[in-house]
């Protein structure tokens, strides 16, 4: 059974029907309200008991826990069969968790509405979903006050951008009711007080827009004892002197949408060009990143699909290989997309006519290099190559640059590449540079950085990463940031102190936070800080103990035996060992076989040693991880 969960307003579950499920007393809902906090992650027992009692707990807290954790499990799940093990609030390790479905918690419905959201009415739509203060039933409680700050900062942000889009669109008088509403609420919003004068400026009220940003500057001053920041010091300059860039519509803008406007008259709805067109604006959409590239991912299968359902191949294949988006990262953001764009691809060469443009081949060839990460198959690299060899024929360059990529892809079928790498790299930069393709140089400079780093050499690094820095803010590509602030912390971490490196790794996961490159935030803070500490040769902790869980997503299995080594439980490590896979071909490839060579020789697992040995002695004139620009654990030679 389908269970909504709601936190935006009093914490409810709503059955499959919408029908309210009764929770009980307020412990209950305390519970439900602590495992949804944790977003699906573990809240060991001790935590949940010192989260509920914030004083002392009483003698009988641990089983007076299990019976509200039993009371929850039969309302969730009323028509569980008995000692069947329960599908939702699930018992693991040392506590529970909520495992809810994806997008059965309105906040995390919220969160995505607010990152996909480009028009007034998306973000409208959004804000609807608010009952009232986020987790209102325990606004007290310390454990929810960030989850309750962030989802509030959150609502706030998404107020004053959807009145943002309402001025850019001209709709000026719509935006001023919410935000009058807004300001009086929250009145230290700077940004709110901006926009509410600046609509009614638009709206023909001079008079009125004079008046808020007075009564902006007295609150601040009498309420807070700073004076109004240069934004609002500047809206009021301008409009006493009724500056012209406050009518709206600059240049750029006007020019947008006078264009648009002509290709709406001009280009029939349905039309194969008006599909070709939506794709190349896609491609620039994901290049935003954040929110822009997350609403190209979701829009990119639907233009795929359509193009498949007009029958002509060879228009689907230029509308699958038009998404020609550089890619550094190598495992995917949605799997399941890209298994899915890799499938139209093939279907779609398999299709192509004999006298098809050669161009099309090799653009649907390239795209399945390029989806295909991580677990590089015989196909995949087949693919690379070929795509290389009919772009390098046909004198296409942005068509080699992507085939470029694809094979750089497909360079991970053992540890010890970062030269081939390099030289890839070192291709992309020349080619681009000689092209005027920002994006692929930036993408080569950023290979080359994770390349030098490899090899240790840091000042070649750094070069190429401060290249990558300085096309990006010339080209508006503000990703960049993420991958070369990520790598800082790397340099940190190689020379230490420990805590200034920790520092830097935190500091770098903000930036990656909201960035729409889910394949490469998840679990990536927790794996490079236990890395920090084993390269500096500090005893790492199970972060379980100091009563965290973190989601050490695609990595836990390699770094569950050293967990277990560090809760002492040697006996489960040895057979987490014995039953973990293969690392996948990736840039942590070699990063993964350490930690699994580390627990291997805690536990005199000769097998799993001869197998890690094995695997890094081509790499052992490297840094372990190094090579992915985000981590290292030091010399390859030191665990060989």
């Amino acid at each position: 059974m389908r269970v909504e969960f709601e936190v935006l307003g009093p914490v409810t579950a709503r059955d499959a029907a919408g029908r309210p499920i009764p929770l009980k007393g307020p412990r209950h809902r305390a519970v439900l309200a602590r495992l949804l906090v944790a977003r699906r992650r573990v809240v060991p027992v001790p935590r949940l008991v010192a989260d509920l009692w914030e004083d002392e707990p009483p003698a009988g807290a641990v089983p007076a826990l299990r019976t509200f954790v039993a009371a929850l499990r039969r309302a969730l799940e009323p028509d569980r069969p008995p000692r069947t093990p329960a599908r939702l609030l699930v018992t693991e390790g040392p506590g529970y968790a909520l495992r809810a479905d994806p997008g059965t918690v309105d906040a995390e419905r919220f969160s995505s509405a607010v990152a996909a959201a480009t028009t007034p009415d998306a973000l409208a739509a959004a804000l609807a979903l608010w009952r009232g203060p986020a987790y209102a039933d325990v606004a007290d409680a310390p454990w929810a006050r960030a989850e309750r700050t962030r989802l509030g900062e959150l609502r706030l942000h998404a107020v004053e951008r959807r009145a943002a889009l309402l001025l850019d669109r001209g709709s000026a008088a719509e935006a001023v009711p919410d935000l009058d509403a807004h300001v009086t609420e929250h009145p230290w919003r700077e940004d709110g007080w901006r926009l509410l004068a600046l609509a009614l400026y638009r709206s023909g009220r001079q008079g009125d827009a004079l008046a808020v940003l007075r009564r902006a500057r007295t609150l601040l001053v009498e309420q807070l004892g700073v004076d109004p920041g240069p934004a609002l010091r500047r809206l009021e300059a301008d409009i006493l002197a009724q500056a012209g860039s406050l009518a709206g519509g600059g240049t750029v803008e006007r020019v947008w949408e006078e264009t648009a406007a002509a290709y709406d008259r001009t280009v029939a709805g349905g039309s194969r060009a008006r599909l070709e067109s939506t794709v190349g604006l896609l491609r620039e959409l994901a290049l935003t990143g954040g929110a822009g590239l997350l609403a190209a991912r979701g829009h990119r299968p639907s233009a795929v699909a359509a193009a498949e359902e007009l029958g002509d191949p060879e228009l689907t294949a230029r509308v699958i290989g038009a998404y020609d988006v550089p890619a550094i990262w190598t495992r995917v953001d949605d799997p399941e997309q890209a298994a899915r764009v890799v499938a139209a691809a093939e279907r779609t060469l398999a299709a192509l006519p004999p006298d098809a443009a050669p161009a099309a081949r090799a653009r649907l060839l390239a795209t399945i290099a390029v989806e295909v990460r991580g677990a590089p198959t015989e196909r995949a690299g087949v693919a690379a190559r070929e795509a290389v060899a009919l772009a390098r024929e046909l004198g296409d360059a942005r068509l080699l640059a992507f085939a470029l990529n694809g094979l750089f892809m497909q360079t991970f079928d053992r540890a010890g590449l970062a030269g081939r790498r390099d030289g890839i790299g070192a291709e992309l930069v020349a080619l681009a540079a000689r092209h005027g393709l920002p994006a692929y140089e930036i993408l080569g400079h950023l290979i080359r950085m994770q390349a030098h780093a490899a090899r240790g050499d840091f000042p070649g690094a750094d070069r190429h990463a401060a290249a990558a820095d300085r096309l990006a803010e010339r080209h508006d590509r503000p990703l960049v940031a993420v991958f070369t602030q990520w790598y800082a912390a790397l340099r940190r971490a190689e020379r230490g102190p420990v805590a200034e490196a920790e520092a830097a790794y935190r500091a770098a996961a903000e930036r990656l936070s909201g960035a729409g490159m889910p394949g490469l935030e998840r679990g990536l803070l927790p794996l490079a800080l236990l890395c920090l500490r084993i390269r500096h040769g500090l005893p790492w902790e199970d972060p379980a103990a100091a009563g965290e869980e973190p989601d050490w997503g695609p990595y836990a299995p390699w770094t569950r035996p050293l967990l277990l080594l560090a809760r002492g439980a040697d006996t489960e490590a040895a057979a987490a060992l014995r039953a973990l896979p293969p690392p996948p071909r990736d840039l942590l490839y070699e990063a993964m076989w350490c930690l699994t060579a580390k627990a291997a020789a805690a536990v005199g697992d000769l097998e799993t040693l001869h197998r890690a040995r094995t695997a890094l002695a081509p790499a052992a004139g490297e840094l372990a991880g190094a090579g992915s620009g985000l981590l290292t654990l030091g010399p390859v030679t030191g665990y060989l």
